[in-house]
């Protein structure tokens, strides 16, 4: 099990040493410490090993992940897991701004509250918050799930597309073209899935589903990058 203390060595020899590892490495388990809010801590990982960060991180945090498990036992600073692909990225307190952003796949669980931005232009990740979230969260979200077990700041969903918005609590206001909508049997299973991947227990039918206005029910995009 590999260690790194951010403390003694530069946080450039740690992001070498991970984006080094193959596909096939047995150096599959990470133990990062005294991280001490430093930026873009475990970016870019392409290989499914796991790496444990021990305290607070600062700025995009595992950015661009692929394949990797990021668990960071602190806070995170604005663009955790931005632009992640796939893999899981779990943050155990809370996140700042834009958590989420720009994500393609993957799941990105936030066990405290998100700030404002969470999930913006979303493409396909999925985020879980166990929390609450920030105004303007899921703004221009285009596909994944957005699911909040607290409470949703202002503006919530403003300029979406194909994505969906599970809330639990309240919603201070939509934005535009976001309204609440009815839930299938489809949306229910589709929820009930994400939160089993979090390791969250909670029913579906305590959630409100929010989307588009505009969304066709038979509409329907299978290659988001054709967007």
């Amino acid at each position: 099990m590999p260690s790194f203390d951010l403390a003694r060595a530069p946080l450039r020899e740690l992001n070498a040493a991970l984006h080094a590892l193959s596909p096939t490495t047995n150096e599959t388990h990470w133990i990062v410490s005294n991280p001490s809010g430093k930026h873009a801590v475990a970016c870019g990982l392409d290989a499914p090993v796991t790496v444990e960060i021990d305290g607070h991180v600062g700025y995009y945090c595992a950015g661009m992940n692929k394949a990797a498990t990021v668990v960071i036992s602190g806070n995170a600073g604005v663009g955790v897991a931005e632009n992640m692909m796939s893999g899981e990225v779990r943050v155990k307190g809370d996140a700042s701004q834009s958590a989420g952003a720009t994500g393609c796949g993957g799941l990105l669980v936030i066990e405290g509250n998100a700030s404002a931005r969470c999930g913006i232009s979303m493409k396909g990740i999925d985020i879980v918050v166990k929390g609450s979230i920030g105004p303007m969260s899921a703004f221009m979200a285009q596909a994944g799930n957005l699911v909040v077990l607290g409470d949703a700041g202002d503006a919530l969903g403003d300029s979406i597309y194909e994505a969906r918005l599970f809330v639990r609590g309240r919603v201070a206001s939509l934005g535009a073209d976001c309204i609440e909508k009815p839930m299938t049997e489809e949306d229910r299973a589709i929820l009930a899935a994400v939160l089993k991947r979090a390791g969250v227990e909670a029913r579906a039918d305590d959630f409100k589903l929010y989307g588009s206005a505009r969304r066709l029910d038979h509409f329907h995009i299978d290659n988001v990058d054709a967007y």
